[in-house]
């Protein structure tokens, strides 16, 4: 670089005759010098030469640029893929930095303990009103024990029975409907079955005797432990066949509807009142009240009453979720937003799996504590969020 030129300063009158005289030989000699030009110009005028300019310091690029000379196809990815693993890496540690450390550790809270609670008794909700079926379909089963049928012609369908140690002699079977029935120690002889269509029906420790079987979906699986003695097996039906359809399914997916169709006034409400009552209300006030809904569920001893509260519950909540997701909008300037989202949705995610394993499993075996690890949950994360600061007014940056 050259030598620098010193700043000069020439006098306020030098500067005012130069560029008086420049004005008026190109512009105001055509024009018989009607204008006054001094009277377009300030009293005093101050002019400095800057000798020395500041560029603003950017970052460095993360990325670098491999040419297809350098290494091979497999090195070249490997430092691609470091340099992008690093990258990620040194966005999520931003997160945990001074002015967003409780910030994040709040919101991580939250989206924990909604997502586990949420999604948790999703799951579980449809697989306890099934379990309830199940159970009351149990109460209603019809035990024979020791019967003995000769030269009878079965013509209606058999559903939810059970026959232990019966003898069924010369008997025939055709055109009907074997539901949820059991043949346990059974002697079937000369018997004939014919079209016929079965549902969680099993043969177990059963000899079968000069006994045949013509078009049916009594397949070799169904027979457990059976002594077959001459027993024929004719056009058995094929394709896909379900073995156990019940008839109360369609309840089953009418109750996942009705808790996703509960989420719409939940909200309504939310986008009506987020700004009157602000987010960190309606998150903690949301969350608490679900956990109320939660503890209910010890009260609930039959369907209506589960399907009930499940509508209650999801709407309820659907509130606490847009205002955490407005919250973590606002919380986070525009640089971390993106990476605060995908870090917490990770989160979100890893918290669903998590409660839809646990509260599964106790399915069957206890509802009290699939009910207090929600309220747990929910409290937590209410109590947590009504420490968020209120950020209604927050520009975002």
């Amino acid at each position: 670089m050259g030598q620098s030129q010193k700043c000069r300063t020439n006098s306020p009158s030098d500067l005012i005759g130069q560029l008086k005289n420049q004005l008026e030989m190109l512009l105001l000699q055509p024009l018989g010098g009607m204008l006054n030009v001094m009277d377009y110009f300030p009293l005093s005028v101050k002019v400095s030469f800057v000798t020395h300019i500041k560029a603003p310091k950017t970052a460095e690029d993360e990325f670098i640029e491999i040419q297809s000379a350098t290494g091979t196809a497999v090195q070249r990815w490997a430092v691609r893929s470091l340099t992008l693993c690093k990258l990620v890496l040194r966005n999520v540690a931003s997160l945990l930095s001074a002015e967003l450390r409780f910030a994040t550790l709040f919101m991580a809270i939250i989206w924990f303990c909604m997502a586990f609670s949420f999604y948790g008794l999703s799951v579980w909700f449809p697989d306890m009103i099934k379990h309830l079926q199940h159970e009351e379909y149990q109460s209603k089963v019809k035990v024979f024990h020791k019967e003995r049928v000769e030269n009878f012609h079965f013509n209606f369908s058999l559903e939810n029975q059970i026959h232990r140690e019966g003898e069924y002699i010369n008997d025939k079977f055709i055109s009907i409907e074997l539901k949820s029935v059991k043949f346990e120690d059974s002697l079937f002889e000369d018997c004939r079955f014919e079209d016929i269509r079965s549902t969680d029906t099993v043969f177990e420790n059963c000899t079968i005797r000069s006994t045949v079987f013509y078009n049916t979906d009594l397949w070799e699986e169904k027979f457990i432990d059976c002594k077959m003695e001459n027993a024929t097996f004719e056009h058995n039906k094929h394709g896909c066949h379900l073995d156990t359809v019940e008839d109360n399914d369609v309840l089953i997916y009418l109750v996942s509807f009705l808790g996703s169709l509960a989420v719409l006034p939940g909200n309504i409400i939310s986008a009506l009142f987020m700004e009157k009552i602000g987010r960190v209300k309606i998150i903690g006030g949301s969350m608490l009240i679900s956990a109320g809904c939660t503890f209910l569920l010890f009260l609930s001893f039959s369907q209506s009453a589960i399907i009930a509260l499940q509508c209650l519950f999801c709407g309820v909540s659907a509130a606490a979720w847009n205002g955490i997701e407005v919250v973590t909008v606002e919380l986070y300037p525009a640089s971390k937003r993106a990476t605060a989202f995908g870090v917490l949705n990770a989160l979100c995610k890893l918290a669903a799996v998590l409660g839809s394993s646990i509260f599964a499993s106790f399915v069957g075996i206890t509802k009290a504590i699939p009910i207090l690890l929600s309220f747990t949950a929910l409290v937590c994360g209410g109590l947590v969020a009504l420490r968020l600061p209120d950020t209604r007014e927050k520009i975002l940056q």
